[in-house]
């Protein structure tokens, strides 16, 4: 049985080699090895629940059409998850992975693996949500995901996934609340610009709305060749009230952590009854889809 507390952490970095003249691998490679020490960070920590940034072995390639990038895609489970497991287990960890996935020749997510404790993958959850506009070319790269919105019950609490655009859409996020969710980790790649005023106001309400935990993680820098802007950071951790229990930079490689305490989840539902209050079957409209 869970915890009814858990120390949570999340590595927000930015990406170590923008030169488009290096091949793909190596650029992974040396993203991958930037972060293995800040995983072990997190396990002397005591972390006891990780999540890592979107598509965290690379850069944020998505404002190119380049197919050069496709690829970094790779199998789920497949290398990286499999050195994850191992790091979960080293460290007595869960480790929410975000990663481009390959799922067959030429179809690609945008995915993140979630392995317990003990090194076992339970799972994976696949962007629901993809953009299409100046900058963020996502729909060249990934398909829309199709596996629900899954739950992943963990040695530390039952866990959460949402990526990047997926936080704009609040109907996901009170499904993962209705699946059981404790916590929901959204990795994201977000620069300085049109959505920063969200950052801080769309998933805090996620948490208030849904009576649960938030983790919310954002790189750092300016990746070349593209120069959409500065990732901008600022991950944190808040409470199902939306109180802020840990925040980041805005400019640093920094790994943030916070203690959860779960029971919160219950006294707060008890004072906010959401889940009793709501009203599915006045709720044709949002699945009408000529609307």
């Amino acid at each position: 049985m869970a915890k009814s507390t858990a120390k949570v952490g999340v590595i927000q970095a930015s990406n170590p080699i923008n030169d488009e003249s290096v091949p793909v691998a190596k650029i992974q490679e040396a993203a991958l090895e930037k972060h293995l020490p800040m995983i072990d960070e997190a396990g002397e920590q005591g972390v006891e629940i990780l999540c890592l940034q979107e598509i965290f072995n690379g850069p944020y390639f998505c404002p190119s059409q380049d197919e050069r990038w496709y690829d970094a895609a790779e199998p789920i489970p497949g290398p990286t998850t499999h050195l994850m497991q191992e790091y979960a287990e080293k460290h007595d960890m869960v480790i929410v992975v975000p990663l481009y996935e390959k799922a067959d020749a030429g179809v690609y997510y945008n995915s993140a693996a979630v392995i317990d404790a003990d090194g076992s993958y339970l799972g994976k959850y696949r962007k629901k949500h993809i953009p299409h506009t100046s900058g963020f070319w996502e729909k060249y790269f990934f398909k829309p995901g199709n596996l629900g919105y899954p739950v992943f019950d963990t040695k530390y609490g039952k866990v959460g996934v949402y990526i990047c655009y997926d936080r704009h859409f609040p109907e996901g996020a009170r499904i993962l609340g209705l699946n059981g969710a404790q916590i929901v980790f959204n990795p994201s790649a977000t620069v300085k610009g049109l959505s920063e005023y969200l950052w801080k106001l769309e998933q805090p309400a996620h948490a208030v709305a849904n009576g649960y935990f938030m983790a919310a993680i954002n790189r750092v820098g300016v990746e070349q060749p593209w120069e959409i802007g500065e990732f901008y950071g600022n991950s944190y951790i808040c409470d199902p009230k939306g109180e802020f229990l840990a925040e980041g930079s805005q400019t640093e490689d920094e790994l943030v952590v916070a203690d959860c305490d779960f029971e919160e989840i219950e006294e707060t539902r008890r004072i906010w009854q959401f889940y009793r209050d709501r009203r599915p079957e006045t709720y044709e409209a949002l699945v009408d889809i000529d609307k």
